[in-house]
């Protein structure tokens, strides 16, 4: 069975896997208990998956363990729940979350964009997040959080 040396969220894990190329996903909620990044479609469409690789956002359900080099940092790696990253801080003074299924893809996916552009336009922040899909219509108080947490 082949292992592979991960560092997830600043811990060193070793993975023993079957396959290499199964899924970082899969590996991170079922052998890690990680709920942050969540299955949804399975084809790496609409973000719910989303982690940080080397600090690019990287859709997790079709990312192959096997092709993991580099540090991975999940929304529980971002902060915590009593100093929570400053954008998981916006996103909770913008009371950005309603059904909250796609809102660790939102968060993970601002973070990697806010570090490449730290002073957006509210058109910059649309078009970033505009790959991430939400069906529940929390969309401008999302984008209101980004922007909170680039003037922040």
């Amino acid at each position: 069975m082949p292992e592979f040396a991960l560092n997830i969220n600043g811990r060193d894990v070793v993975a023993n896997v079957d396959d290499p190329a199964m899924p970082l996903l899969y590996f991170l909620r079922n052998e890690l208990g990680l709920r942050g990044p969540r299955f949804g479609c399975g084809l790496g469409q609409c973000g719910a998956c989303t982690v940080h690789i080397d600090g690019f956002a990287a859709r997790s359900c079709v990312y192959p363990i096997g092709a993991v080099r580099g540090k991975v940092v999940t929304l529980e790696g971002l902060g915590s729940p009593e100093n929570p990253h400053p954008v998981q801080r916006a996103f909770i003074e913008e009371q950005a979350v309603q059904c909250g299924y796609c809102i660790n893809g939102m968060i993970m996916e601002a973070v990697a964009f806010l570090r490449r552009t730290p002073k957006p336009s509210e058109e910059q922040v649309r078009e970033a997040l505009r790959p991430n899909l939400c069906r529940c219509g929390t969309h401008l108080r999302i984008v209101r959080a980004v922007m909170r947490a680039a003037n922040t």
